[in-house]
């Protein structure tokens, strides 16, 4: 058995799409802009909250970013509030469940603010599930940086060659094989399988039941 799996989290374990396009929507607004799609979020998102704001504004009309300290500013207010407005996808609480049973250390990384990543992590699954959290943070690269990874690794006292790291996007399938860990990229998420062969997945799976399998197969 592997001895450590880490996670991403929006659009891997959560389904948090509507929560982070709520916000986005509700700062763009703020900002004078109209809302946009649901779905363009998708592909907002997956590097970090700068990045989301910077390729809405673009989209709403914003190319140069003059509005992205003002968006910034409202994002963070929204968000704190509707962050937590979300479920894990159909599957995930029972998987975590089998592979805790399994002695198998759970961790999670995300680009989100770290605070934002606590808060959404401890009200779908409580304190006690995951050995690690981690969410970005001053002086930690965000992802595809493999820094947040080897902190992880550093703290459940594992080597990144133990680990697999679990996602739904290029940042994910890109920051697992740059930490040197065995990559699965899942097909519920944000984005599509060719993004995730092209960018590193080692192995596609299509719900979170087949992790199990996949992991007890790997011994």
């Amino acid at each position: 058995m592997d001895q450590a799996v880490i996670f991403d989290l929006d659009g891997t374990l959560m389904d948090t799409l509507e929560s982070i396009a709520t916000a986005g929507n509700r700062a763009l607004r703020d900002c004078g802009f109209s809302s946009l799609p649901v779905e363009n979020y998708k592909y907002y998102a997956g590097d970090g909250a700068d990045v989301l704001l910077l390729r809405a504004l673009a989209d709403a009309g914003d190319r140069d970013g003059r509005y992205f300290e003002q968006a910034k500013r409202s994002y963070r207010i929204w968000f704190k509030e509707t962050c937590t407005e979300a479920e894990p996808y159909a599957g995930v609480r029972e998987t975590l469940a089998a592979l805790k049973k399994k002695h198998c250390k759970l961790a999670v990384l995300s680009n989100k603010p770290h605070e934002r990543t606590l808060d959404v992590i401890h009200k779908a699954f409580g304190e006690d599930l995951f050995d690690a959290v981690q969410g970005q943070q001053d002086g930690l690269k965000r992802k595809p940086d493999p820094d947040g990874a080897f902190r992880i690794c550093r703290r459940l006292g594992v080597r990144p060659e133990q680990c697999i790291y679990v996602g739904d996007t290029n940042v994910d399938m890109r920051t697992g094989t740059a930490a040197g860990m065995y990559t699965i990229g899942v097909l519920w998420g944000f984005r599509d399988r060719q993004e995730l062969l092209d960018h590193g997945a080692m192995r596609l799976i299509r719900h979170p039941e087949e992790l199990i399998t996949m992991i007890e197969n790997r011994d």
